[in-house]
């Protein structure tokens, strides 16, 4: 190459990762999501230009993920060409499109993508009554009315959840997750032993307060170590993780259709794969936020028009989200017939795309902004996935692909707000609260859709009427709702940049 072309290559790189000059044509790693990284140029002069080796030896702070990464990352690391300097301020513009908007450190690559393992029981453990009930619900011979009444029911667990989330704010996030794990795993397993819907019902009444307290957790945990800059991005990829756990117990499902009680293998299965998740979590560090922040009293005095906020915005939102979700496969299975198979091929196929709408839309609140993302999803998923339960035949896919695309903006730019808005002393607490509302909108909704069900003979018409929730939420996020994107969780919470440093 000429000496422009070697010019670039001895500066310093700025894209997925920040070197530091360890001596002539030595570079090692500042920044970035690597446990080791040393790249060396050999320089032979050849006539007018030069011919340059470029070695590179590195290892990614990935664990348990890291095989899906490490081809794009050594790709984007061989370079085809010679690089042109980076300008100043340019390194969230260099990095690569599939990588967060910006650069993780070696210790939040590590976090996120522990996180992301224990976010795979959380998801599993969330889903497990959503799709066996049906089939729970025809062996007891339970009404809609009834599953319903359950689906809600189950949801008084958040009353727990509250509790363990104030517990967390006092004793640590990690000790929480591991107890959370081992609670929720061992409460769904008593549910394959239950004889009727009641004990269903109360079982999983605890273990949903287990999985709902490790989903706050999960989220509490990586807003705190995640960098200002990349917090909604970490929401997306969380959810999507949680939701690769809700699909394995949809990949299940046809097993409930072997026998009238086959439904009750599904949930053992969290159990059988506890000691791997033990392993994950026990390798989990401490918040560096919390450790900091251990001991500092805070009340909610002063931050109560935050939690109403939010917790209006939770209990509208899930008014109508809830029993979208909750009763599809009812609807897919009273109204169009839908086996057990055919019901893990829809809600694959049309919950599958809802990623690219998830990992979009993370990218988008964390460079542009949480409010319009919020809203356009808000607004738009509501509509399409209302259609949903109008039509049928090529239509039910194609509205509710579009829809679940949709609506997925709003997980990553709404959901973020919750551990944003409260200052580490009450984060968990404030977290648990607004789930409480979410909490009461599901139920709320449940109780309503299937109630409208039977009114009607058919979901449509109550799952529209329950629309207005997520108009209302649209409301709020534009009237009241701060921008939160690109800002530090001190400067958002004053009281947490008058704690002492970090011991490290």
């Amino acid at each position: 190459m000429d000496a422009a072309g070697l010019a670039a290559l001895r500066s310093p790189r700025a894209d997925l990762l920040l070197e530091r000059v360890d001596g002539p044509d030595h570079f090692v790693l500042a920044e970035g999501p690597f446990t080791h990284y040393d790249r060396t140029l050999t320089v032979a002069q050849e006539g007018d230009g030069y011919e340059v080796s470029e070695t590179i030896v590195w290892d990614l702070a990935i664990p348990i993920w890291g095989g899906l990464f490490r081809r794009v990352v050594r790709r984007t690391l061989v370079r085809n060409e010679p690089p042109r300097p980076p300008a100043d301020g340019e390194s969230v513009a260099r990095a690569p499109w599939w990588s967060p908007p910006t650069r993780l450190s070696a210790r939040s690559a590590e976090v996120l993508s522990r996180l992301c393992g224990l976010a795979l029981l959380s998801g599993y453990l969330g889903t497990i009554i959503t799709q066996t009930l049906t089939f729970a619900g025809d062996q007891f011979g339970a009404s809609t009315t009834a599953r319903g009444t359950t689906l809600a029911a189950v949801r008084l667990g958040v009353l727990f959840s509250l509790a363990i989330m104030a517990l967390a704010d006092r004793r640590g996030r990690q000790k929480l997750l591991v107890a959370s794990a081992i609670g929720g795993s061992v409460a769904a397993a008593a549910g394959a032993l239950a004889p009727n819907l009641l004990v269903l019902a109360g079982t999983q009444t605890v273990s949903r307060s287990f999985s709902t307290a490790m989903g706050l957790l999960i989220a509490v945990t990586a807003a705190e170590e995640m960098p200002a800059g990349v917090r909604a991005y970490a929401v997306s990829v969380l959810a999507m993780t949680a939701a690769l756990g809700a699909g394995v117990a949809v990949l299940l499902l046809p097993v409930a259709d072997a026998a009238p009680w086959a439904w009750r293998l599904i949930y053992v299965v969290p159990l059988l794969t506890l000691p791997w998740f033990l392993t994950i979590g026990r390798r989990l560090p401490e918040s560096q936020r919390f450790i900091r922040q251990h001991g500092i009293k805070t009340t909610l005095a002063g931050h109560r028009t935050r939690l109403l906020l939010l917790g209006s915005t939770a209990f509208f939102g899930l008014l109508f989200f809830a029993p979208n979700s909750q009763f599809q496969n009812d609807f897919l299975r009273d109204e169009h017939g839908f086996s057990a198979l055919q019901l893990t091929l829809f809600t694959l196929g049309t919950s599958t795309p809802a990623g690219i709408g998830i990992v979009i839309s993370g990218r988008l609140a964390d460079i542009r902004g949480r409010r319009l993302v919020g809203t356009v999803g808000t607004v738009g998923g509501v509509i399409l996935l209302a259609i949903t339960y109008q039509v049928g035949g090529p239509w039910l896919w194609v509205f509710s692909i579009l829809g679940s695309m949709v609506a997925a903006a709003t997980v990553p730019a709404l959901a973020v707000y919750g551990p944003e808005l409260f200052p580490t002393a009450l984060r968990g607490k404030a977290n648990g609260l607004i789930s409480l509302a979410g909490v009461a909108g599901s139920a709320t909704g449940l109780i309503l859709g299937g109630r409208m069900q039977e009114h009607f003979g058919r979901f449509g018409p109550g799952i529209a009427i329950l629309g207005v929730g997520p108009l209302v939420v649209a409301g709020l996020v534009v009237a009241f709702y701060p921008e939160t994107a690109r800002r530090e969780l001190e400067e958002l919470n004053p009281e947490d940049a008058a704690a002492p440093p970090s011991s490290g």
